[in-house]
């Protein structure tokens, strides 16, 4: 495969090729479903977590090594997760492959190094631990009746909004948004067409409060949605 891929360089440099098509072709060679099973992970040491160092973690996962059992804690991720069809994982395993997944835009096959399985499996395992995390705690995200949405509290996020500044008293968060690109869909192109962005997407609202969580958030939404 490396043969092949050199061969794609060549042509790159010959100006056979384009930028976009040799990304395309990469691409295919890493995630094309006929690569699945023939991607060398068996090549990799299973994942250890003890033998991350601080920087890796920080890094790979953008959390210090110590709190992400605190995480797997937090986000009620069992000890040992079984899924169909794919081995069992550990809860913090799975919870660092969605990490992983999450820190910084990557292909399941440029996880294969560190997780040591196959791009299914990363597949598998990053889908359920989307799955739990939505199942068991989506409602935070999208109900008022939060213990840190009390009155007590939101009484402190307004005065510490107030004391930065702000003429409102009443002020306890802020709202924010953001745009998420997504393919170009084959129908209705015009209900998430972003006119502004000249792009395709999608978009989230949220409020901020000044502790820095999400009190509430709102979406996904389409262009035409907004109106």
């Amino acid at each position: 495969m490396d043969e092949i891929f050199d061969t794609f360089l060549l042509s790159y440099d010959d100006g056979l090729i384009s930028d976009e098509e040799l990304l395309l072709l990469q691409d295919y060679l890493c995630i094309s479903p006929n690569r699945h099973s023939n991607f060398p992970y068996r090549d990799y040491n299973p994942f250890d977590s003890e033998n991350l160092d601080e920087l890796t973690c920080k890094v790979e996962f953008r959390f210090d090594k110590q709190d992400i059992p605190r995480l797997q804690e937090a986000l009620q991720f069992p000890e040992m997760i079984s899924i169909p069809h794919a081995t069992d994982c550990p809860g913090l395993e799975a919870l660092c492959i969605l990490l992983k997944r999450f820190a910084y835009p990557v292909r399941y096959c440029d996880m294969v190094p560190m997780f040591g399985r196959s791009v299914p499996e990363l597949c598998k395992i990053t889908q359920y631990a989307i799955n739990h995390i939505y199942n068991n705690h989506g409602f935070r995200l999208q109900s008022w009746n939060q213990p840190f949405l009390s009155p007590e509290n939101l009484e402190s996020y307004a005065n510490a909004i107030h004391v930065k500044g702000s003429p409102l008293l009443t002020c306890f968060g802020f709202i924010d948004g953001t745009v998420r690109l997504i393919c170009k869909p084959g129908v209705n192109q015009r209900i998430i067409y972003n006119g502004h962005k000249r792009l395709h997407a999608i978009k989230f609202q949220s409020i901020c409060i000044p502790n820095g969580l999400i009190a509430n958030l709102s979406g996904p939404w389409g262009e035409l949605a907004l109106f």
